[in-house]
């Protein structure tokens, strides 16, 4: 697998994780905006030229580990966040409620 890069683009209101692969102009995200102390994960977007990587998985790491290091809570509205949430019982102190 080729090395996949994560970068975070916070905004006042939410932000973006961006996953960059090498040689691809195309850029896997995953939104979400921010509720207080809650951070609402709703879109997990991965282009077809850079699928099957398991860029989405690595998006959702970024937003967890996010979480355990900055102390929010994430509130998966995403199906694929919350079928990843569903698979790692060790996340669910992360849940918003």
């Amino acid at each position: 697998m080729d090395e996949v890069t994560i970068t975070r683009h916070p905004t006042p209101a939410g932000g973006e994780y961006h996953a960059h692969v090498p040689g691809s102009s195309a850029i896997g995200r995953l939104t979400w905006t921010r509720q207080g102390a809650v951070r609402i994960a709703d879109h997990t977007i991965v282009p077809p030229e850079i699928g099957g990587r398991g860029i989405a998985a690595l998006l959702v790491d970024a937003l967890v580990a996010d979480a355990r290091e900055q102390g929010f809570r994430i509130d998966p509205e995403c199906s694929y966040i919350a079928a990843a949430f569903k698979r790692h019982p060790d996340w669910a102190d992360l849940l918003s409620g």
